[in-house]
């Protein structure tokens, strides 16, 4: 389709992008004045609990769209599985062919080929789930074919003007000024995957980071009691933890500060609270700082799950702001708006190099919208509230929060005046103890409904666009020649004995850190090294030494745990033959068209993503352009973050509200979360070397000394379906 010519975004007028979900919030976008509007299909969404679209819908809102002057961004944001890559590539044809939005976003690196191989001659987006957070990041994703790059949330306003003017001509770039907050950073989130197979990566997170968790002495003993309850799930034997440690070589502050290795388990206060379960980002009158940051034409706003009254006000705002960033009546005018915008309550986050916030409240709640009553019991028996303000028809309440037994949404079905009663009308089991919150989390005002109508009308004055299905041919690949190769196991800290000499039958590896790469010139070279799964802008010129350091030693063995991670090599060094770049299992890997995209920027081999299940996981070899491996066993993190902690300790165990325990450790700039059990499947390596696969990996990481053992299978989505 031919796509119509619509006014370019600039540094010093960037775009207004909002969120969408559905069609009352499309048209609250268009009515609000957004110059973008991004949104999801019934497939292939970062939010599927959207209500999202069918393609159908879409072309007659994106031809209402274009007559206002506004772009329309399909996201395709999921990690793709192996047998999904067809599907991807016909419905990118008939995003092209039958609707003509103008922009797409995606996750997954094969996709960006397979758009142009389907026919998509639009922009294409790499989402933050890609996790570029370091200038050579951009170099690749232009050569790649990206068009734009959407930030990380946890970039401050130095490291985003650091990012913009080392930006590659041809490349754009897009951040978040508003909205929810991941506790962990974008693409480096395995939580709600680790819990039962909803992966955030695929759009199904169910928000494990918004609950209650303990810690301390009484949630250790409870533990120890359950174990005493149930021997025969460790086979009759209590826990053996002659292993264990808190002692860790890399930057573990906390040992450092009490100089050494503790002698013994140490267990705070109990204690609770949410301690993961982030404020929403609101940059708001600070936006005026990104204005003409290099190639920065696109201020998002994240919310595909909210109302209608959420994107108005928040659209609106963000308008006020960008066009009047000098007047200070605009400013107070727009941070009024957004007050009224019924999110959780804001943060800036990290936006300010010299204020770094930890964007939690262990004591707040964990839903958006505006606290309009608590619940009382009426003298009938029915839950009520006295609302705080007048309630309007059609406007939806949250009662509690969702990890509460009683959390359930209502619409109000009657106007209510401000102290007047509403009555909840939920289900008995549903029904809520006097004292719980009650919150607005969505408006429907008269002059809204009123605009919304108009809006509505011309969207059905215009002519349905029927769609149809379509095929794609992607070219053949070609599988590589199988091979063995030695297994690796990843120490993290410093092995002994014989492990440091090498063997035939694997290779001992190292977390690549400042302390680590300290080692003589005669062990550098005995050592496979891992890079970070997250490196951040003013890390990226210190790491970029390291390797040339450790390659000038002799070492040729990396792995790097992003493709971006190339750009720390010169080309002399990746074209070298003995080098030996391997894609790490952070890379998500999790289908065949991204492992030849991988051989084609030299790597040598890839270890797939540990969040595949036994399908997927027994298909890759079939197809792989590149020798596989895959995580055998080992200490698998559930999360990495930039936030840092605020309320739970380091290196000692936290539990859900389910008995689940967990544990944090920091390294660097990050906090690290690790289940309280460790992958194995130990018992499934010879089905996984029978499917074809090269090597396995270990993850060896000291456990807390006070972490008791927790006996729950170790399969991670191994007979899980991956949602």
């Amino acid at each position: 389709m031919i796509r119509p010519d619509l006014p370019i975004p600039t540094p010093d007028k960037p775009e207004i992008l909002a969120p969408a979900g559905d069609t009352a919030c499309f048209l609250a976008a268009l009515a609000a004045g957004a110059d973008n509007i991004y949104l999801g299909l019934k497939q292939f969404s970062a939010r599927m609990q959207a209500e999202n679209f069918s393609l159908t819908e879409l072309s007659r809102l994106t031809d209402l769209a274009h007559e206002n002057g506004t772009r329309v961004t399909v996201a395709m944001n999921t990690l793709i599985k192996d047998n999904e890559v067809d599907a991807a590539a016909r419905l990118l044809r008939r995003l092209e062919t039958q609707v003509g939005c103008d922009a797409i976003i995606v996750q997954d690196l094969a996709m960006l080929k397979v758009a142009r191989d389907a026919g998509f001659t639009g922009s294409i987006t790499l989402s933050t789930l890609a996790n570029i957070t370091h200038p050579a990041g951009l170099e690749l994703a232009a050569h790649l074919g990206a068009d734009r790059v959407v930030l990380p949330r946890e970039l401050n306003i130095d490291e985003i003007r650091f990012m913009g003017e080392n930006c590659p001509e041809d490349l754009e770039l897009e951040c978040f000024v508003h909205g929810a907050l991941c506790y962990c950073v974008s693409g480096r989130c395995y939580w709600s995957s680790y819990m039962g197979g909803k992966s955030g990566l695929r759009g199904r997170c169910v928000q494990p980071c918004r609950r209650v968790y303990a810690q301390g002495p009484e949630m250790l003993a409870a533990q120890a009691k359950l174990m005493e309850r149930r021997p025969e799930e460790n086979g009759g034997k209590r826990p053996d933890r002659s292993d264990r440690s808190d002692r860790h070589d890399r930057h573990d502050r906390t040992d450092r500060q009490q100089g050494g290795r503790r002698q013994g388990p140490r267990v705070g206060k109990n204690q609770s609270g949410r301690y993961f379960s982030c404020e929403d980002l609101s940059v708001d009158v600070l936006t005026k700082t990104l204005i003409g940051v290099p190639h920065l034409i696109s201020w998002k706003i994240e919310g595909r799950k909210k109302g209608p009254h959420y994107v108005y006000h928040t659209v609106t705002a963000y308008r006020i702001l960008r066009d009047n960033p000098t007047d200070s009546k605009a400013r107070k005018m727009a941070v009024g708006i957004l007050e009224m915008a019924l999110g959780r309550p804001t943060t800036h986050a990290r936006f300010l190099p010299g204020r770094q916030i930890v964007p939690v409240n262990p004591a707040g709640q964990t839903s958006s919208g505006l606290l309009i009553g608590k619940v009382a019991i009426a003298p009938n028996g029915m839950p009520c509230i006295k609302p705080f303000q007048d309630l309007q028809v059609h406007d939806y309440l949250r009662i509690g929060v969702e990890d509460e037994r009683w959390h359930s949404t209502l619409p109000v079905t009657r106007k209510t005046p401000k102290a007047g009663t509403f009555f909840l009308r939920v289900p008995k089991h549903k029904t809520p103890r006097a004292g719980v919150p009650v919150y607005l989390i969505d408006r429907r005002e008269v002059e809204l409904e009123r605009i919304l109508a108009e809006w509505n009308a011309r969207l059905e004055s215009l002519p349905e666009r029927r769609t149809a299905s379509v095929d794609v041919k992607l070219p053949e690949l070609v599988p590589c020649t199988r091979v063995h190769m030695p297994s690796m196991t990843v120490h993290a800290s410093l092995p002994q004995g014989k492990e440091t000499r090498g063997a035939r039958s694997f290779l001992s590896c190292l977390w690549l850190t400042p302390r680590s790469a300290e080692l003589s010139r005669t062990a550098v070279r005995r050592f496979g090294w891992w890079l970070p799964p997250v490196l951040w802008a003013e890390e990226e010129k210190d790491y970029q030494r390291l390797v040339l350091r450790l390659w000038r030693e002799g070492a040729r063995s990396f792995v790097l745990n992003a493709p971006w991670q190339l750009g720390l090599f010169d080309e002399k060094m990746r074209a070298a033959e003995d080098a030996f770049l391997v894609a790490g299992p952070f890379c998500n890997i999790a289908n065949d068209r991204v492992l030849q995209l991988y051989k084609e920027l030299g790597f040598a081999a890839a270890i797939v993503s540990p969040e595949l299940n036994r399908e997927l996981l027994l298909s890759l070899p079939k197809a792989s352009a590149l020798p596989l491996g895959y995580v055998l066993k080992g200490c698998w993190p559930v999360g990495i973050s930039r936030f840092g902690a605020l309320g739970v300790r380091l290196n000692e165990p936290f539990a859900s509200p389910k008995g689940e325990l967990f544990w944090a450790r920091q390294y660097g700039q990050n906090v690290w979360l690790y289940p309280g059990w460790q992958m194995d499947l130990t018992d499934k390596r010879q089905e996984l070397e029978k499917a074809g696969y090269a090597f396995s990996v270990t993850l060896q990481e000291k456990l807390p000394l006070s972490l008791p053992q927790q006996t729950r299978p170790g399969l991670f989505n191994w007979e899980n379906p991956l949602l």
